[in-house]
């Protein structure tokens, strides 16, 4: 795929539903915090998304044997299901946004945006744990705030709409990301369109 393709799928935004945390980064901090994301081993957190970014660099090749060597890779494919469903288990016990209600954002692979209760200053440096869904795949990253602007709902327990872009986030996490909303795309394409067929019948 050519870059003007990779661009444009980064610029892809779909609504989701997920479940988040975040929290400023002193400015003088957030250097050496990039730093440990990029040389330390995968967290607790992370470890199903840089699984599932293994999976997508086996793709190509899974391909290729499934055309000639297809029952090695339906096995190959269970493995993968296995370690899977490892992973999640295992973030289950270790992250708390397991038991915190999912949240409404919008998503992109450069940013996301989302609510919150009190104001944050633009230009302000985040730490985000991202938890996309179905797949509970996590993505630890850092985003700076682009605004924070009120929202006309007083009695809303997130008065604020938060947007923020990415300004630093792994690659591999996140070609995950970029395929997380491709598919979440597809699927709300294909559920509107049910919709509308069950319409017109």
């Amino acid at each position: 795929m050519n870059s003007s393709q990779d661009e444009r799928r980064e610029y892809f935004r779909i609504d989701d539903s997920l479940n988040l945390s975040y929290q400023p980064v002193p400015p003088d901090e957030v250097s050496g915090c990039i730093d440990r994301l990029e040389k330390e081993l995968d967290s607790h957190f992370t470890v199903v998304s840089s699984l599932a970014a293994v999976t997508q660099e086996m793709t190509g090749t899974l391909h290729k044997i499934e055309a000639n060597r297809p029952e090695i890779a339906a096995y190959l494919k269970s493995l993968d299901k296995k370690i899977d469903i490892l992973g999640r288990a295992f973030l289950a016990q270790t992250t708390e946004l397991f038991v915190q209600p999912e949240q409404d954002v919008n998503l992109s692979a450069t940013g996301i945006s989302f609510q919150v209760s009190e104001p944050i200053a633009a230009g302000t440096i985040l730490e985000l744990k991202i938890l996309l869904l179905p797949s509970y795949t996590g993505i630890l990253s850092f985003a700076e705030v682009v605004s924070c602007d009120a929202i006309a709902s007083p009695d809303s327990t997130f008065r604020y709409n938060l947007r923020t872009n990415f300004s630093h986030i792994r690659e591999r996490d996140r070609d995950v990301l970029i395929q997380h909303v491709i598919q979440r795309q597809g699927a709300q394409i294909r559920q509107a369109r049910e919709q509308l067929d069950k319409g017109q019948a």
